[in-house]
């Protein structure tokens, strides 16, 4: 179990005035106030919620 990848997301931008979509997923992400940050598992579902908000997190590698 140690051995799966883990990435870090913090959130940068504002939800304000962002698409339905966009604040759903970031959400779904575990994130709704700037500067929190959550550690998930690197899969490929997470890598795409990441992609479509990106310009709204900071990304950073995990254990």
């Amino acid at each position: 179990m140690a051995d799966k990848k883990t990435v870090k997301v913090t959130q940068t931008g504002s939800h304000i005035g962002r698409p339905a979509d966009q604040r759903a997923t970031l959400k779904g992400l575990g994130l709704n106030k700037l500067h929190r940050s959550r550690v998930l598992e690197d899969t490929p579902a997470v890598r795409g919620m990441i992609n479509k908000v990106s310009h709204l997190v900071r990304v950073e590698q995990g254990d």
